[in-house]
């Protein structure tokens, strides 16, 4: 399996290049040259299907034969030893539950994943040291620097924008220490993600480091977000019902990942990307007219992206707007909003959800009152990484999971940067 970049203007490259690069030369995001749907007997037998076998057989394709049959499957293995529970909210709505991981967000699955591919592709020493180099709005650097704390040959470098991300998911991305490092940018994520880009095409800078990403750009940490729309199949009790899925959306990763799945045969009849006031992809939808704007600062904070990166891959997978459209719904909704649906869906139902699966839960109601099916909004962060938000609007006090109290009480360790030029200096200065 080769990958090629969307911008079309670099060569095409193998899974563990276009991992290890992490974006193309000519700032393309990678994409697989082919998707072989999967057999109906696989999804006939689904439910005798361990969450690895699932797994395996989802993304084996695209990973070829870079990374043998036994060694995938152990890799996958340890990056899937927590629970994806189904909960039921109502009759038509159930939440996906991908917190049970490490930093309790779902990014943990693809850090995972892309940091385990790494170890491999490191074991024999062949591969030269790299820094992964993330931005984060949230959930992605508590993930990555779990995922890969202590993997030989790499380091972490994580940006994430000053007093714009939750005090929880703070300390998970700078009490680390040992191979992970956080720089505390002046500045909001689409700052951080700018940077990080600048990066990869600054000749002076990659000449004296080699650079990776573990954003959702990166395939490693994209591709295995398809496995918790497997998962979700396997426990519905009526596969009949058209199924839909609502997707809290911020650089878009998490719902390309899904229309992936859906490339792959599984039977999803529509995608809910529900986003917050950063209406970019809803506006677009409208208009046909995509246009970026400076992000805007919400309660759901990990999904505030004025310029999703990952919405070309979904453009390349369907091809035309036509079939984009026939797919796929966005919504927009406000924090007051979210606020409100998280009352509603404690009083109706006991559930707490956080303030992303809040918006979720929105873009269901909103798409029922026209339509009918099985709906699964995904939560996407366990509610105490949000407790300023969560707390004052339930009326709740929400305890420490273990997760957390392991992190909680440790000492904040950051670099406070505000250019490019800082960034800079910083990796050619601290090797």
């Amino acid at each position: 399996m080769n990958f090629y970049s969307l911008n079309k203007k670099a060569p095409n490259v193998s899974f563990k290049d276009a991992v290890i690069k992490g974006i193309a030369p000519d700032r393309g995001l990678y994409f697989p040259e082919s998707i072989t749907p999967l057999t109906l007997d696989f999804f006939n037998k689904i439910e005798t299907l361990s969450t690895t076998e699932i797994a395996f057989e989802a993304i084996k394709q695209f990973v070829g034969d870079e990374i043998p049959e036994n060694e995938l499957k152990k890799i996958i293995e340890d990056t899937l030893s927590f629970d994806f529970p189904v909960v039921p909210i109502n009759e038509s709505i159930a939440t996906l539950e991908l917190f049970h991981g490490p930093t309790m967000a779902f990014k943990d699955v693809g850090a995972r994943f892309m940091a385990r591919c790494f170890g491999y592709f490191n074991k024999e020493k062949a591969t030269t040291k790299v820094t992964v180099l993330v931005a984060t709005s949230g959930d992605t650097g508590g993930a990555v620097a779990s995922g890969f704390f202590g993997v030989e040959g790499i380091d972490v470098v994580i940006l994430y924008p000053s007093g714009k991300v939750s005090d929880v998911q703070e300390k998970q991305l700078t009490t680390l220490g040992n191979n992970i490092k956080a720089l505390e940018v002046n500045g909001t994520f689409d700052d951080c993600q700018t940077m990080v880009k600048t990066a990869f095409l600054d000749d002076e800078l990659t000449s004296q480091r080699n650079l990776t990403s573990a954003n959702s750009i990166n395939v490693a940490r994209w591709l295995p977000q398809m496995f918790y729309f497997f998962f979700a199949y396997k426990q519905l009790k009526d596969k009949k019902k058209d199924l839909i899925f609502s997707i809290p959306s911020g650089n878009f990763g998490n719902i390309c990942a899904g229309i992936m799945a859906q490339q792959l045969g599984l039977p999803i009849k529509q995608f809910i990307a529900a986003t917050n006031a950063n209406d970019i992809v809803p506006n677009y939808l409208k208009t046909g007219i995509y246009t970026p704007k400076p992000s805007k600062q919400t309660i759901s904070n990990a999904m505030d992206v004025g310029d999703p990166s990952n919405f070309i891959r979904i453009q390349e997978i369907y091809g035309t707007d036509t079939e984009l459209k026939k797919h796929l719904t966005s919504y927009s909704f406000s924090d007051d909003e979210t606020r409100e649906a998280m009352k509603e869906i404690k009083n109706n139902s006991g559930y707490i959800a956080d303030p992303h699966g809040a918006v979720g839960y929105l873009g269901l109601k909103e798409y029922f009152k026209n339509n009918k099916g099985q709906g699964i909004f995904l939560e996407t962060a366990h509610p105490v990484k949000f407790l300023d938000v969560v707390e004052p609007v339930l009326n709740e006090t929400i305890k420490y999971p273990q997760q957390i109290l392991n992190v909680i009480d440790k000492e904040k360790i950051s670099f406070k940067i505000s250019t490019y030029q800082e960034l800079k200096n910083y990796l050619i200065n601290t090797k």
